[in-house]
């Protein structure tokens, strides 16, 4: 009897575990920024109102195209205006405000903290509904 040594055949974990790890240092960071971008989206922070005079509203962007604004709100009459900045995510709602440039408008927004990246807008404030408001 001759003893013939038995080949044995490389397992599937041994062949294929750079496949696995290189797959994985791409696939974890992926799904650790969506989650990251569906959790600041979907919590909101705090909600408000704010009133002034619209009167800047401007796609902007690189890559990635959001609607930025501006809100200009006065006290008192003569006095400096405060500036409030904010980011449109929805096209009906920028086209509104875009066709009321100029005229004092109310506001309504949720703020999203921890968003990660300018390509859902460039402030942490969402605009999600627009009023006309009488002078």
């Amino acid at each position: 009897m001759t003893d013939t040594p038995v080949a044995t055949k490389p397992s599937w974990k041994r062949r294929h575990w750079r496949k696995i790890t290189g797959l994985m240092i791409v696939l974890v960071p992926i799904a650790i920024f969506a989650l990251w971008a569906g959790i600041a989206l979907g919590y909101t922070y705090s909600t408000g109102e704010r009133a002034g005079y619209a009167q800047k509203l401007s796609r902007r962007g690189w890559l990635c195209k959001t609607w930025e604004g501006e809100l200009a709100m006065v006290n008192l009459p003569g006095a400096m205006p405060e500036i409030f900045k904010f980011s449109v995510r929805n096209d009906s709602i920028a086209k509104v405000i875009e066709d009321n440039l100029g005229k004092r408008v109310s506001l309504s927004y949720q703020q999203h903290k921890g968003v990660p990246t300018s390509c859902f807008g460039e402030t942490e404030y969402y605009v999600t509904n627009m009023r006309i408001r009488e002078p």
